[in-house]
């Protein structure tokens, strides 16, 4: 028997469900999965007992809740301790609305992940729907499978560790193998490689393997070859800065209604949201979905739909062109368009404590829960944040994780977290939530973390700290807007987000044409617009960034009616329009 065979496992004391579940998951995925049913439910926590001592993975718990079967619940909150990474299914009949209130409660305390109707005909897709989603969720999170591009450096590298996240949240398949290993060094060898330059990245789906040496980005995205500049005559109707889910949402619209729409990418799609492991109040995904998931898919409905993409480059300036914007990009190339979107969004805020900064990479890490997430498996670990992604960020590493400890500065997380995400933290026994507490300092063991020093606020300048024990620190604090690359003539607020259409003053900047009113997240430039998180005044929350994309499409074809293209389009560089520039707008 193959033990890396990963399992599907059933346990109802229902047999009916159980005969039906078990015939459907052997039918549709038995030749990948081996699937096991239980009768009862202390026979499925022995099973479950046995496959952890064998080291046996476990891709999904079904249990079941309705009138033959009232343990269901009970026994799919007592698997997580068997088997956390594994996903939990409650399984219900149609029908059996009595038993609704129970079960999202249920899933609302996080006994369960996910709620699957059971399937009452042959090829019931529904059923097989949830059950593929739940999987592929499964798979993205243990990162196992296909490998696109292997991945060798050291385990504590920098920028080995920004690699491995900027890869897998692009949704590239990448296989990551520390320099030492049986794999790396048997790699290394085929290529001829005995001393190379770290990290090596290799793309193992071109024709002949690209080998690349301690690559810049640039280099990596000329190499994937997914996506070039465009020709320099070509002008586009929009290029929008950032893909996360505002960007994506904007570039969705905007070509769907024959725009012509550029997005330029630094990092990875998705934005902060794309690390996010699962989003459960997204409207339209009653199971919830990831934010990888969700971030991929918006960008290959974009993609399909005309929309040009720039990854892995940053945008470094932006100047006038004649009657069109010059958007400079980081490959040293310039693409020309008549508006801009800023949909940016921010940085975690850095904690700027010397002894955690050294570390970071090396058990600190600013986000990138979901990459860093399975290296964690048996340590104790610390999040610092009490916003959603905070949340979110916990429960994904309590499923790898021995304990999660929340670190939260304020007195409550009600004021700045969803509820739903309070109350799974409240019931995940491997978690543990400290209020009135902050960081004040680290200890590391050999190069990596080994402890974090925490006080209450008042006293953290007075006290040494006390000390806990943390293999792995994860930071998602605050927000620092990403908008350097801006000129000054872009009003912001005192924190530097963007103001936008009524949130600023126009008599400030007089930028706009006298008379002409701002559209409403049109910001002090003419023609350029701020949306998402980095808009001033702006909710951080995934549905209301994709609204403000949505939104700012229809002021695109507004402000595109009022100032019509040229009959003859300058010249790159041609100084003798600038005079046509609206507003008479000066750069630095």
């Amino acid at each position: 028997m193959d033990h890396s065979v990963p399992i599907m496992l059933i346990a109802t004391s229902d047999s009916d469900s159980r005969r039906i579940l078990g015939d459907e998951l052997r039918r549709r995925y038995g030749a990948d999965y081996e699937v096991v049913a239980c009768e009862g439910h202390a026979h499925g926590r022995a099973v479950l007992e046995g496959l952890r001592r064998w080291n046996r993975p476990v891709a999904l718990i079904l249990g079941c809740y309705g009138p033959a079967d009232r343990g269901g619940l009970d026994f799919l909150r007592r698997a997580y301790g068997f088997h956390p990474a594994a996903k939990r299914a409650v399984v219900v009949t149609w029908g059996d609305f009595a038993s609704a209130p129970t079960v999202f409660r249920a899933i609302g305390q996080g006994h369960a992940e996910l709620l699957i109707i059971r399937p009452e005909r042959s090829r019931d897709e529904e059923f097989h729907g949830a059950i593929t989603d739940a999987l592929d969720d499964w798979h993205l999170a243990q990162g196992v499978g296909f490998e696109a591009v292997r991945l060798i450096g050291e385990v504590g590298d920098g920028r080995t560790h920004s690699l491995r996240d900027s890869l897998s949240r692009n949704h590239i398949p990448v296989g990551f193998h520390p320099v030492g290993s049986e794999t790396a060094e048997r790699t290394l060898e085929s290529l001829g490689l005995r001393d190379p330059m770290l990290p090596v990245l290799v793309l193992e789906f071109t024709a002949s393997p690209i080998v690349l040496q301690n690559p810049t980005d640039l280099e990596i995205a000329e190499a994937m070859g997914v996506t070039r500049p465009p020709p320099p005559d070509k002008v586009f109707d929009v290029v929008v800065v950032g893909a996360g889910p505002s960007g994506l949402a904007t570039a969705v619209y905007a070509s769907s209604e024959g725009l012509a729409t550029m997005v330029v990418e630094g990092e990875a799609v998705g934005g902060q949201a794309g690390t996010s492991s699962l989003i459960r109040n997204y409207p339209g995904f009653s199971r919830g979905v990831s934010g990888a998931h969700l971030a991929y898919r918006s960008f290959h409905q974009a993609w399909t739909l005309g929309t040009d993409f720039l990854f892995l480059r940053k945008v470094e300036g932006l100047g006038a062109d004649g009657a069109l914007y010059a958007v400079s990009i980081s490959d040293g190339s310039q693409v020309r368009c008549r508006t801009v979107v800023v949909a940016t969004g921010v940085d975690y805020r850095r904690l700027g404590i010397p002894q955690i900064e050294d570390l970071v990479g090396r058990g600190v890490f600013y986000g990138a829960t979901v990459s860093e997430a399975p290296s964690m498996a048996g340590k104790n670990v610390c999040v610092v944040g009490g916003g959603n992604s905070a949340g979110q960020a916990v429960l994904h590493l309590a499923k790898f994780a021995k304990k999660v400890t929340l670190l939260v500065r304020g007195p409550t997380l009600s004021v700045s977290m969803s509820e739903y995400l309070i109350s799974q933290l409240e019931a995940t026994r491997n978690v543990a939530i400290r209020y009135g507490t902050v960081i004040v300092g680290a200890r590391d063991r050999d190069g990596f973390l080994a402890s974090v020093k925490v006080a209450s606020p008042g006293a953290a300048d007075a006290t040494p700290g006390e000390e806990i024990e943390a293999g792995g620190l994860f930071v998602l604090i605050g927000s620092v807007p990403r908008t350097s690359w801006l000129p000054d003539t872009v009003e912001r607020d005192q924190a530097g987000f963007l103001r936008t259409g009524a949130n600023r003053d126009v008599n400030d900047a007089g930028s706009l044409r006298p008379g002409r009113h701002p559209l409403a997240l049109e910001t002090s430039m003419p023609g350029i617009f701020a949306i998402g998180d980095v808009r001033a005044g702006s909710i951080k929350r995934v549905a209301t960034a994709v609204g403000d994309g949505a939104t700012v499409v229809s002021m695109l074809h507004t402000y595109l009616a009022e100032h019509p293209l040229p009959a003859s389009p300058p010249a790159p560089g041609d100084a003798a329009v600038r005079e046509e520039l609206p507003g008479d707008v000066h750069f630095n």
